[in-house]
């Protein structure tokens, strides 16, 4: 489990984290959003001991990251893919981490096999793409076959294959009961992966919702009907939004599915179509933030 408790981090007369407390729990993917500046990486920073917090606490299993006694065994991160050093290999980077966290050199064959990198793993990384950086930053982390994981970006530089296996990977380790906080700009690959979300906008917490919550709360009703303006001026009347869309049917807003039903049914008008639409995760995010729309999906 990580707690953030009241956390803020100022850089002079910058704030970068003002006043956040979140809780990402095992079992499930949290995912942490928020457009670039929000706070995402400097929070984790913070969590990692990696930058001291101006006020507020952060903790993992409890204790603060730096009181833990074999804290690769205990928390995998993954920060920045570029800390390596270019001229060792794949394997050395990961057996010297191995070595000087006390963990067998067999862990080091797992991760490689795991993160897909066997082919190149005694190339030197300074000629590695984007793409196998991630993974091999992906593979320091697992290195230790933690309980709780820390990923900032992880599928930056990778193809549709790679980021269908990282997307998969954090499943797997979320339903092995562990603790999983990701960041990600990929919107519609955090609507596939996430259980939850954290959400930070210039600093501040903005929420702290399941994924199915925050969808819901932009969730609309299309309904069609051969007698339209009578079904709409009958959901008008019930309290409804309602406009029309361009093949002819009715976006209700304000009433479930199941209440259109029954004013339908009421008004004695038939109905063809009757579906629940949740809103994506980006249009849902964009309505909660305000961010501008240069944070699309898919913007680096």
């Amino acid at each position: 489990m990580i707690e953030v408790e009241g956390l803020t981090k100022r850089y002079r007369t910058r704030v970068a984290v003002d006043d956040v407390s979140f809780t990402v729990r095992p079992g499930r993917v949290t995912g942490f959003l928020g457009p670039n500046g929000s706070g995402k990486t400097t929070t984790m920073r913070c969590v990692l001991g990696l930058t001291r917090p101006t006020a507020g606490t952060a903790t993992v299993l409890g204790v603060p990251y730096r009181e833990l006694d074999v804290p690769m065994r205990r928390v995998g991160a993954l920060v920045d893919p570029r800390a390596r050093h270019p001229g060792r290999s794949a394997y050395a980077h990961l057996l010297a981490l191995a070595q000087s966290n006390g963990l067998p050199a067999a862990r080091v064959d797992a991760v490689v096999d795991l993160v897909g990198l066997g082919a190149v793993a005694h190339e030197r990384v300074g000629g590695f793409s984007l793409g196998m950086g991630q993974r091999l930053g992906i593979a320091a982390a697992l290195l230790g076959d933690p309980d709780v994981l820390l990923l900032d970006e992880p599928v930056n530089g990778l193809d549709p294959e790679g980021i269908r296996w990282v997307r998969e990977l954090l499943r797997d380790l979320a339903d092995e009961g562990r603790t999983v906080l990701v960041s990600s700009h990929l919107m519609s690959e955090m609507e596939d992966t996430a259980d939850h979300l954290v959400v930070l906008g210039r600093g501040r917490l903005l929420a702290d919702v399941a994924m199915a919550d925050l969808l819901g709360r932009g969730a609309s009703v299309r309904v069609r009907s051969p007698q339209g303006p009578l079904l709409a001026a009958a959901l008008r009347r019930a309290g409804a939004a309602v406009s029309l869309e361009v093949d002819g049917a009715l976006r209700v807003e304000g009433l479930g599915a199941a209440a259109v039903g029954d004013v339908a049914f009421a008004a004695a008008v038939p109905v063809h179509e009757l579906t629940t639409v949740v809103a994506s995760l980006e249009a849902a995010y964009l309505a909660l933030t305000g961010a501008d729309v240069e944070y699309r999906a898919g913007a680096a």
